[in-house]
């Protein structure tokens, strides 16, 4: 008599609160399907815009079924309980709604900054990716570009101005930058992805009108000294011992890779693997490991990276702790060229989750303290 191995159940998390809502739906629905059926069982998990969480069960798992009439839902900060509840009774069974592990698709704000990860290690459950601190930092581009300077990483020279400054003394703001760097120069929000609220600016009377955008995105605005560059990327995965892709290029078809670039119009290339020299090749892969630490990354991320065209010099640009992860997405592509299939791909980040969170299970809390001590703490 055999017994039928136990799938386990992804909780698959997609859509959330951030102007990135649309582009998580693409990369959950090519993660599920790309699921082995034999060894996993998917359960979409949908975040809509308001911050309802919404399960799809039984034939209701289509991602925008999901979110249009899915099972509402609510993920306890609890270690004890087994899974997600039902709000307000509804036709799931508990069964339905347990999961293993949680495979967050989610880009953006209060999905990818850490707030997710912290809610998921409250409840005790493993997941993939970076965690809070990695994906908070992620988020935040001013405090990476601190760090990866410490970690004697190259950045891109920039100033950082908080929305408040800005809208309290805008020429104040405009002198500490014009003082510190030239034309052309990116203007975007901080704490935001997918090239959302990011203008070129390439004088003077264009910089308060790009200041006014990206302040509607963030509570810091990055300015940055554009370069002529070309756009290099790499991925990273592992935990404590983390391996880089191959490289690949970004080539865009417009001015720069801006959202449009990168979602509503084709046109845009990617070479893979860009052509580089052996050793521009393994300096851009010890860059990325190096930069993926420095920021205390764990599972995936992509490094995002500038190749100067004049000089030759690497910038490290940004990370990005939850990629695009649809089947034509630079993260699992350059895996792909790698030697990584896109499914082994997604079973190796399930089990750096699992990896993860029995370290994480190791680690002490709380202490023991002798019969008859506890008196002795109060003083």
């Amino acid at each position: 008599m055999t017994t039928e191995k136990k799938k386990l159940r992804v909780g698959v998390l997609f859509g959330g609160r951030s102007g990135e809502h649309e582009v998580s739906l693409a990369s959950a629905a090519s993660v599920i399907r790309a699921l082995d059926p034999e060894k996993y069982e998917a359960v979409p998990i949908g975040i809509s815009k308001e911050g309802r969480w919404l399960a799809g069960t039984g034939a209701n798992k289509m991602l925008p079924e999901v979110l249009k009439s899915g099972q509402r839902v609510v993920l306890p900060a609890d270690p004890g309980a087994t899974g997600l509840i039902p709000v307000g009774g509804g036709e799931s069974s508990a069964a339905a709604l347990q999961v293993d592990v949680i495979f967050p698709v989610l880009h953006g704000t209060f999905g990818e900054d850490g707030t997710v990860q912290g809610l998921l290690d409250l409840a005790g459950i493993p997941y993939v990716g970076a965690g809070v601190l990695g994906s908070s930092i992620g988020m935040d581009k001013d405090v990476q570009k601190r760090l990866f300077q410490l970690a004697g990483l190259p950045i891109v020279p920039y100033v950082v101005v908080p929305r408040a400054d800005w809208e309290k003394n805008p020429k104040s703001a405009e002198r500490a930058i014009l003082a510190r760097l030239k034309f052309p120069v990116f203007v975007k929000p901080a704490t935001l992805g997918s090239s959302v609220g990011m203008t070129k600016v390439h004088s003077k009377k264009e910089l308060a009108g790009a200041m006014d955008v990206a302040a509607e995105f963030a509570l810091k605005i990055l300015v940055e000294r554009g370069v002529n560059a070309r756009e290099i990327e790499l991925s990273v995965l592992g935990n404590s011992d983390p391996k880089a892709s191959v490289p690949g290029e970004i080539v865009p078809h417009r001015e720069f890779y801006d959202y449009t670039a990168k979602y509503l119009e084709d046109g845009t290339r990617l070479e893979i693997p860009a052509r580089l020299t052996k050793a521009q090749l393994r300096k851009f892969q010890d860059f990325a490991v190096r930069g993926f630490k420095a920021v205390e990354c764990t599972g995936m991320a992509r490094m995002d990276f500038f190749l100067e065209r004049k000089t030759g010099k690497i910038f490290i640009n940004e990370i990005n702790t939850i990629p695009g992860f649809t089947s034509i997405s630079m993260y699992p592509k350059l895996w792909e060229a790698s030697g990584v299939s896109y499914r082994e791909l997604i079973d190796r980040l399930i089990q750096l989750a699992f990896d993860l969170h029995r370290e994480k299970s190791r680690t002490k809390y709380s202490i023991e303290l002798p019969a008859g001590s506890a008196g002795a703490l109060g003083g």
